[in-house]
């Protein structure tokens, strides 16, 4: 028999194939997730921050600040406002500095207690929050919904079905509507929805967004944190033995197995856990955390309050599972024990440079002068002779106000003997806007030799000595 070309070959696709002969499947469907309700310390906290993280978001927009929204990016004028700062795109370093403090914050957090920001106040898990919850009042709780899904299409399959999905896409496009309201007004939007008016982008980005959120809350939930976000995948660099997680004590809880709530388990021969699977029923990733630590833990904590729970029916001490460190469980340390291997290198370093950071740039926003100035030398006449052979250069002062009151602005210039304005020296720029001044610039004759000559525009706000800019330019004389 002739041998295959080679061409042949590689298009022969390869098969895993088992011990039995059967082929297996490299694609695993994925299994809907239905988490059980809980109740404790840590799902209080966690709708505590729902709320606390929602209220921000959608009544933001809504607040007022000197008779405008208070909180703007508006990109159509480029103009950035949060409260009372004005910033314009020159002042992208402080969105540098912002970036830079959210990531070492992260790093800070994370060294410390673990996944807490995905757990309590990550967008991902406050929308899917607030979608199971519309889930349950709807269709019930867990049993229930999976009663329901595997039941046949029914009227009122179909209307509970129906219902749910009308109430998760009116909470998309509201999030999706109050997302638009941060780049444009929200008052002037609200009047432009109920008019049918909206703009192609505004259309666009209210649907865009709030389709996300109806996706990632409704449909994709745990796969958005463990395939999607990155956090998840580089979470490990982070983390230490030192490092407070959700832990499951196996010490305490192995071996596991059912039991009469009156039974000894130290007779049984078993542990503290008595194997109901609660944990793996509340988990919103579907994970068993008596496994140890996987990187698809959000760190939520929904496994501690019904641990918690059970160990109060059955009368054992509460903690089985619970925050606490590797190094903790492992040593059998107290909570102030671990607090002290908190205070660790790493942490130590973190929280310097975050702290060094935040100083700095805190200190720039105080120390920030609201006046910007940007000198363009006029490329149609460098320089000419003026009556009585004075010799003149003339530029285009770019001033920028960054304050929210009209401002009028002296100008001045120095550098070289003589060298004066020709032209107004007091301008008058209205506020948060940009006005262009074509500034004359002349110099007696023979006050400086052929050739460039560096010179100094100073601008100071009339009435306030303390806001003030020096630009420097360069003067030519022709030969």
């Amino acid at each position: 028999m002739n041998p295959t070309p080679a061409s042949s070959r590689a298009t022969i696709p390869i098969v895993p194939v088992a011990d039995d002969g059967e082929m297996v499947s490299l694609y695993a469907s994925r299994e809907k997730i239905q988490p059980r309700s809980v109740s404790g310390l840590f799902a209080r906290w966690r709708w505590a921050m729902v709320w606390l993280t929602q209220l921000v978001f959608y009544g933001l927009p809504w607040l007022q600040w000197n008779a405008r929204q208070a909180v703007l990016f508006d990109l159509e004028a480029r103009r950035f406002y949060l409260f009372g700062l004005v910033l314009y795109p020159q002042d992208f370093i402080y969105l540098t500095g912002l970036l830079v403090i959210s990531a070492l914050s992260l790093f800070l957090f994370t060294a410390v207690a673990g996944r807490l920001w995905c757990g309590f106040t990550c967008p991902q898990t406050v929308y899917t929050e607030i979608f199971m919850w519309i889930e349950k009042k709807v269709e019930g709780d867990r049993s229930a919904r999976m009663r329901l899904d595997s039941a046949k299409l029914s009227g009122a399959k179909l209307g509970k079905k129906t219902l749910k999905h009308a109430l998760w896409i009116a909470v998309a496009l509201w999030t999706g509507f109050t997302f638009v309201g941060y780049f444009t007004p929200m008052r002037e939007l609200g009047a432009l929805t109920l008019a049918a008016s909206l703009g192609p982008w505004q259309l666009f980005w209210v649907g865009f967004y709030g389709f996300a959120t109806y996706g990632n809350a409704g449909f994709l939930r745990e796969q958005v944190c463990k395939y999607m976000c990155p956090y998840a995948r580089f979470q490990s660099a982070m983390f230490d033995k030192d490092t407070m997680i959700v832990t499951y004590d196996a010490q305490r809880g192995e071996p596991r197995g059912a039991r009469s709530k009156k039974a000894d388990p130290k007779a049984l021969g078993l542990g503290s856990c008595v194997d109901c699977t609660l944990c793996v029923q509340v988990c919103p990733t579907g994970i068993d955390i008596r496994k140890g630590l996987q990187y698809e833990c959000i760190g939520c904590a929904a496994c501690v309050d019904v641990c918690d729970d059970v160990m109060d029916k059955v009368g054992y001490p509460r903690g089985l599972i619970r925050f606490s460190t590797q190094n903790g469980v492992a040593q059998g340390w107290d909570t102030r024990q671990m607090l002290k291997r908190a205070m660790r290198p790493r942490v130590l370093v973190y929280t310097g440079i975050l702290l060094s950071i935040t100083l700095a740039v805190g200190m720039s926003l105080f120390l920030r002068t609201p006046l910007k100035v940007d000198v363009i030398r006029d490329r149609g006449a460098l320089a000419r002779m003026v009556e009585q052979g004075r010799i003149e250069n003339v530029f285009r002062l770019q001033i920028m106000n960054a304050t929210e009151l009209h401002q009028r602005y002296a100008i001045s210039v120095s550098g070289l003997p003589g060298i004066a304005l020709a032209s107004d020296a007091e301008v008058q720029v209205l506020s948060t806007e940009a006005r262009a001044v074509a500034v004359r610039v002349q110099i007696p004759p023979n006050a400086a030799s052929s050739g460039s000559h560096p010179i100094a525009f100073e601008i100071r706000a009339v009435g306030d000595d303390a806001v003030h800019v020096t630009e420097k330019a360069a003067f030519l004389v022709p030969r």
